[in-house]
């Protein structure tokens, strides 16, 4: 609390007091301005008309030290003008003498309130910022050594971007990877799928629409493209845009320009696209299903994004980041996995790309009893998919005899419900044979 006036000090002081705040009154205002460089306040009450600084001068330099402190202008010399130029330099209220303490408290609470929300805006932001961090995307192949390094090359670029590849291989991850980490992460982030909407909603949410530009308009909307002015607007599974569609989206690309249903103008936008596809785009065009300028417009850089097969020796990094992700969400203590699950994993296919991986570890997490993930955690179905490609697997891995035998013994074991006398004499083994080998391995 700065002012001149020690009465009116003592009397907030004590009101605010006696409410539970800690409050600090200083007279000077010339010293106010040195302890608002030093300590970081919670509210900022100043009057308007003091020696030396005014409170104007006051707010401007708490705008510059403490920006997320909120700033409450009290005055006896109140004018509309006053109040006005105050509320545009950024103060939070201004207050008119004499004034109910009721009414200051009110403020003073509403402040902390509003620069709570600011904190957490700020903190969510930074948080937002850290997890598409494009460093934290997991993978150390050649492959995904070449999507960082793109990423990180056109990042500050405003070119746009699309990213092909299958289902679940991460590219809304890398669409987010790029702006997060560039020029445009201070603005806003709009995602659309554009399979998920319907053609007839689709044109309407992507560029607004007038007051009755058709019988639900009761009101004017912005449309996505607004929205994401000086940021970037991510259309996910853009060739499932009608062509019709398709064309506004190129005019709009060219143009940089947005004209809503129902309007005559147009207005300008600065917006970076995103896309992506998991679809053939070549064969799409040739088939008269998405328009061939288009894609070049929308693909000015392109990142195809590779299927998890052919990238495994990522998939031990990705397990142990999902096991350490879902332990903590799930509060187990989990910290790693067998051997043998580790196979199982290592030799499926994956249609699913990372997803799958990830909704798999999930699924172990869940189900899992130990303190690691083992093959009865996992999914009969990809056991049962990766036990099917056994000499595949052995021609491709140049397994020896022995190993393949110990590979073909487990998966007997195993269909005999662990019964190793059933096991045996599916093996033409006697138990004891068995017993010797199953010691052996």
């Amino acid at each position: 609390m700065v002012d001149d006036d020690p009465e009116m000090c003592r009397l907030i002081s004590d009101s605010l007091g006696e409410e539970g705040f800690s409050v600090f009154t200083i007279e000077d205002s010339l010293e106010a301005s040195k302890r608002l460089k030093k300590e970081e306040f919670d509210v900022f009450i100043t009057d308007l008309k003091m020696k030396g600084l005014k409170g104007l001068d006051l707010l401007d330099e708490a705008n510059r030290v403490a920006p997320l402190t909120p700033v409450i202008i009290i005055t006896a010399f109140g004018t509309v003008e006053s109040a006005i130029k105050a509320m545009k330099m950024g103060a939070y209220d201004y207050i008119t003498k004499p004034f109910q303490m009721d009414e200051l408290l009110l403020t003073v609470r509403k402040a902390l309130e509003t620069r709570l929300l600011k904190k957490e805006v700020i903190r969510l932001k930074r948080e937002v910022e850290s997890r598409y961090d494009f460093h934290k995307l997991i993978g150390k192949s050649p492959s995904m050594q070449k999507i960082y390094d793109i990423i990180e090359r056109i990042s500050d670029s405003s070119s746009n971007v699309l990213i092909t590849g299958e289902s679940g291989t991460g590219k809304e991850l890398v669409a987010k990877a790029i702006h997060y980490n560039g020029v445009r992460k201070e603005g806003p982030l709009i995602a659309v799928n554009c399979a998920a909407i319907p053609e007839t909603l689709l044109e309407s949410e992507l560029f607004g629409y007038k007051k009755g530009a058709f019988t639900d308009a009761r009101m004017d909307k912005k449309g996505l493209f607004f929205e994401a002015n000086e940021g970037t607007l991510f259309l996910d599974e853009v060739t499932e845009m009608p062509l019709t569609l398709q064309a506004k989206l190129l005019r709009a690309i060219e143009e940089r320009k947005i004209r809503p249903l129902g309007d005559t103008n147009s207005y300008p936008i600065d917006v970076r696209i995103i896309s992506t596809s998991n679809r053939d785009i070549d064969s799409l065009i040739k088939k008269g299903r998405f328009r061939e300028d288009l894609y070049y417009r929308l693909k000015v850089i392109d990142i195809d994004m590779p299927p998890l097969r052919e990238r495994k020796e990522d998939i031990p990094m990705l397990i142990h980041h999902f096991i350490t992700q879902f332990s903590r969400e799930s509060k187990k203590n989990i910290t790693g996995i067998s051997e043998d699950a580790l196979k199982f994993l290592l030799n499926y296919s994956w249609p699913g790309n990372v997803r799958e991986l990830e909704n798999v570890i999930q699924r172990a997490i869940t189900l899992s009893q130990n303190e690691i993930i083992h093959p009865d955690d996992l999914p009969t179905s990809i056991i049962q998919k990766t036990d099917e490609r056994l000499l595949e697997r052995a021609m491709d891995e140049r397994f020896t005899l022995d190993q393949l035998e110990i590979e073909y013994i487990k998966r007997v074991l195993k269909e005999a419900g662990g019964n190793k006398s059933k096991a045996a004499e599916w093996l033409g083994l006697d138990r004891k044979t068995l017993y010797r080998k199953l010691q052996e391995m």
